[in-house]
């Protein structure tokens, strides 16, 4: 994929696709950032229909009870370790809560997901040279 050419992602669950296997499905599972905090709770997984990967996370964190929650992309580079009913990042809190916002009008956007993978300190996915990490990583506590 060239950097001009928008990668085309869409919401797991709008795709009509599945995880290969159901225990590897993390949406609902909580987030543990580097600092042991609760980043939030995976609300889907943004998957590239091309390639059919997933590219980024999509968390719901901050707010009470549901109201006044942030969504934001974590790209999957930065999971180290799933468990059962959780996924270490390799951020901390602080910083997931102050990284760009979920905007769906800018889902198509190369830029926007490009400031994305800027803000976390990955190279785009559609980049020369970009492995796959091998999301997802299993581990045990």
């Amino acid at each position: 994929m060239s950097d001009s050419a928008a990668p085309i992602l869409s919401k797991l669950s709008d795709s009509g696709q599945t995880v290969e296997s159901p225990d590897e499905d993390v949406r609902g599972r909580k987030v543990t950032g580097t600092d042991g905090d609760d980043v939030g709770k995976i609300e889907d997984l943004l998957v590239d229909e091309s390639e059919r990967k997933v590219r980024f996370l999509l968390v719901a964190h901050g707010g009470f009870l549901g109201f006044g929650e942030t969504k934001s992309f974590i790209p999957v580079d930065a999971v180290t370790r799933v468990t059962e009913d959780q996924v270490f990042i390799d951020q901390a809190r602080e910083r997931v809560a102050n990284a760009p916002v979920h905007n769906p009008e800018l889902a198509e956007n190369p830029d926007y997901y490009a400031s994305v993978y800027g803000y976390y300190g990955y190279a785009p996915f559609w980049g020369p040279g970009y492995i796959y990490p091998g999301f997802p990583f299993r581990g045990h506590m």
